[in-house]
């Protein structure tokens, strides 16, 4: 698990959207993060391969900013935007297996063609029977 320096990025805030009644245009209660992939501590590994990743979360210039605004209150949007940041940065970490193609075995092809067989001979019963 990689723990990002709170030096690395910035925290904003700002006002929410949406519905919020009587105090939502003086409280601003939504958190904008700011975090500049090239000019942090990761390794250059990870850095090409957030900047390679088809979010659009990530800018032109390299910079990914986050919107938190699910929360009432700026501590737990700050939280959020934070849990986020090192969510996002931990799956660009994670690397999935190499898939190997597999074949279907002897035994398996059998009894699927047997099975096809069985079926088409059921199929075959329900015609109408030949009058002689």
């Amino acid at each position: 698990m990689i723990v990002i320096p709170e030096n690395e990025f910035e925290l904003t805030a700002i006002r929410a959207q949406g519905a919020g009644g009587q105090n939502v245009n003086k409280v601003s209660s939504a958190i904008h993060l700011r975090f500049d992939i090239q000019a942090s501590s990761l390794s250059d590994w990870l850095k090409a391969r957030l900047l390679h990743s088809k979010d659009n979360r990530i800018t032109a210039e390299g910079v990914l900013v986050l919107k938190a605004q699910q929360y009432r209150t700026q501590e737990a949007n700050k939280k959020d935007a934070i849990l986020r940041l090192h969510a996002i940065i931990n799956a660009a970490n994670h690397v999935k297996p190499t898939r190997y193609a597999t074949k279907p075995s002897y035994g398996a092809k059998q009894r699927r063609l047997e099975s096809k067989t069985i079926r088409g001979q059921v199929k075959q019963l329900r015609g109408k029977i030949a009058a002689d």
